[in-house]
């Protein structure tokens, strides 16, 4: 109620809102949750943003290196390059998302950038000069360790209540869902009939978990 509001009241009104300590100047109603003062990150919870940007950074790229190896040697497949195509798009908007990301956090990207650069390109490559089978192999099984991690990464942020964090929740959300969807995708186009199949996965995955493993400080 404001103080024009105010000065319509009649006297008796007025006298009986001031005995009973109300004040006839001040607003009645307190700021929304959106009008409160931003708190400072604590030093864990920044140490904990800036390795789920930096390891998602690092993923992404290696993401968008593997399509490329794929697409460099199954380009010519007129039904996978576009499935191709259209996943690597998504691992593009992804990339540049967290490079804009680390710039507004002021995160240090990974010192290992160039090499998961030619990793990502070799393991892409290399699973699809095996056939189109194992390169839908290789697709689901790092999906399922990368939408495993944007899941561990999601519960880890539901802990810390900050306008910053709900601002990233809903990326990561996003972006798990991408990943699941490519990991449908290869599932759908016989990924289970890759040679050797069990054991690729395996290694595969342990890469990744690796390779996660490492980013988060490195």
């Amino acid at each position: 109620m404001s103080v024009s509001l105010f000065a319509r009241l009649p006297r008796t009104a007025l006298y009986n809102l001031t005995t009973r300590g109300i004040s006839t100047t001040a607003p009645l109603f307190h700021a929304s949750s959106q009008e409160k003062i931003k708190r400072e990150l604590t030093e864990d919870e920044k140490q904990l943003i800036a390795e789920i940007i930096r390891v998602d950074q690092a993923g992404e790229l290696g993401a968008n290196r593997i399509y490329q190896g794929q697409i460099a040697v199954l380009g010519r497949d007129k039904k996978l390059r576009p499935l191709l195509e259209h996943m690597l798009d998504q691992e593009k908007h992804h990339l540049a998302t967290f490079n804009d990301l680390v710039a507004q956090y002021r995160v240090r990207p990974t010192f290992l950038w160039p090499m998961w650069s030619v990793a990502g390109f070799a393991l892409g490559a290399g699973t699809a000069l095996m056939g189109k089978e194992a390169a839908m192999c290789c697709t689901e099984a790092v999906e399922a360790v990368i939408g495993n991690h944007y899941n561990d990464q999601i519960r880890e942020l539901l802990k810390i209540d900050h306008p910053d964090v709900e601002k990233l929740r809903p990326i990561l959300k996003q972006f798990r869902d991408d990943e699941l969807e490519h990991l449908d995708t290869a599932v759908e186009h016989d990924a289970h009939k890759a040679p050797l199949y069990n054991a690729l996965t395996q290694v595969i995955q342990q890469g990744c978990k690796t390779a996660i493993f490492i980013c988060k400080k490195v």
